[in-house]
């Protein structure tokens, strides 16, 4: 889809740097969850050579215990070398900078010239080549549904902001659990922003196709 306006260009790049830090957010997990079980499987091989040592056990099976998890330890490392999580994490966090400074520049932009076309593309050439499409796909749906979700919220911030100036009774929305129910100024519903609710409803029936 063409971006002609700069608008426009702002939300694509922040929907696709966004893309790019859920791809690394999830690498980082499960980096984190092999580097774990690598942890845990050494401190429980090192806990059975402690208790085969003060009880004396010397079979055959207490013999290959620690040679057991020795190599599974050493196939897990192999495993995170092979998906290269490091290198993948540092493409990712590249080009979430370069697509961040593009958008910095956006931002100090009225109008979408030819420079910042150039830089805009530069920047989605970078994506494009980070992730694989499918990886582009699964991050982009999650990237747009929180932007539509952050957005939709500040909208209903600054409508509260405007009744509280106007003296006007405003209510704290349901899904704000963290307060009290004894914070709340009343009971009226709160007001949604219809065209927000029909893209998220869009995007969720996108996902149930997906499954």
């Amino acid at each position: 889809m063409i971006k002609d306006h700069i608008e426009e260009v702002r939300n694509d790049l922040k929907s696709k740097r966004d893309a790019l830090l859920i791809g690394h957010q999830n690498l980082k997990k499960d980096s984190d969850d092999w580097n774990k079980g690598i942890i845990i499987i050494s401190l429980f091989g090192g806990l059975m050579e402690s208790i085969k040592m003060r009880l004396e056990l010397d079979g055959a099976g207490f013999a290959l215990l620690p040679i057991i998890f020795s190599a599974i330890t050493a196939a897990m490392s192999a495993l995170i070398r092979f998906r290269n999580f490091n290198q993948r994490m540092e493409t990712y966090l590249q080009s979430a900078s370069l697509l961040t400074n593009t958008l910095l520049k956006a931002r100090n932009h009225d109008s979408l010239d030819e420079d910042l076309k150039i830089e805009y593309n530069q920047a989605l050439e970078k994506i494009e080549t980070a992730l694989y499409p499918n990886e582009r796909k699964i991050f982009l749906r999650q990237a747009h549904r929180n932007l539509i979700e952050i957005m939709s919220q500040e909208q209903k911030f600054y409508d509260k902001i405007d009744k509280v100036n106007n003296h006007e009774e405003i209510i704290i929305d349901s899904d704000d659990s963290s307060l009290s129910s004894d914070e709340k100024l009343d009971n009226t519903p709160a007001r949604t922003n219809p065209i927000n609710k029909d893209v998220l409803a869009s995007l969720e029936e996108d996902d149930r196709e997906n499954l």
